[in-house]
């Protein structure tokens, strides 16, 4: 596949700029299998060629992974006129080509995968993969084994039956009157933990996704924060789904 060459820097050095990779070729800083080329509009296939910067060839990846802690506040799309989109937290991509790996409601925080990958989402989203997501939750009121346990064997939310979910009770707040609660699910319906939680009573008043999978939320990747997944974080992502490396 061909691709721009300034917009194909610019995925190769997520350093640069679009104004920076189009002064660089101009500058004739760039070659193409050796060739230098001052035409940022130039078409190249990163997988027959070798582009070079500098004299220092760039590895080219089809696919690439960022691993995002979501803030609340940020919408899980890939674009919108008036809202922050969580590629907008993501530099140095190409904004048209990647998407997030399903989504988290506006005010829930935590782990969301950001891609280009399509078969990879597929995979992770598919219901028969009964690839496992985990939440920890604040609810409302002081909740007991008891209040959770139709949970555990699912709950009838109307339109449909959910599976089981794994649930652990984490703490209780008797001055705020919340619990924390561990909620692991395999399915991904819209708004389904609060949905679940609602039905045994409670309402959530904070939410956030630690785990999709082999992979959980990094303890030290800050709100807002992301990095590119390396290749035993993808390993761990795929053990999951039945894929290979």
């Amino acid at each position: 596949m061909k691709y721009r060459l300034d917009r194909l820097l610019t995925e190769l050095v997520p350093e640069l700029s679009r104004k920076q990779a189009k002064d660089a070729i101009r500058a004739g800083r760039v070659t193409i299998d050796g060739v230098r080329t001052n035409d940022p509009e130039r078409k190249t296939d990163p997988e027959a060629e070798v582009v070079a910067l500098e004299g220092r060839p760039l590895a080219y990846a089809q696919f690439r992974y960022f691993l995002l802690n979501k803030p609340a506040g940020v919408l899980s799309a890939t674009r919108d006129k008036k809202q922050k989109t969580v590629l907008d937290l993501i530099s140095g991509i190409d904004k048209e080509k990647y998407f997030p790996v399903g989504r988290l409601d506006i005010d829930t925080e935590g782990l969301l995968l950001i891609t280009n990958d399509g078969a990879l989402s597929h995979e992770l989203l598919s219901p028969k993969k009964h690839v496992e997501k985990e939440y920890i939750a604040v609810c409302r009121g002081i909740l007991t084994d008891d209040t959770v346990a139709p949970l555990r064997t699912g709950v009838d939310l109307g339109d449909f039956t959910t599976a089981p979910a794994k649930v652990k009770l984490l703490c209780a707040d008797a001055t705020a009157q919340t619990t924390e609660l561990s909620l692991a699910i395999t399915e991904g319906k819209f708004h389904q933990v609060k949905r679940m939680v609602a039905a045994v009573g409670s309402e959530v008043l904070h939410l956030r996704r630690i785990r999709m999978g082999g992979m959980s939320l990094p303890q030290d990747l800050k709100e807002g924060e992301y990095r590119e997944l390396s290749a035993e974080d993808l390993r761990k992502f795929r053990e999951i789904i039945g894929g290979n490396e």
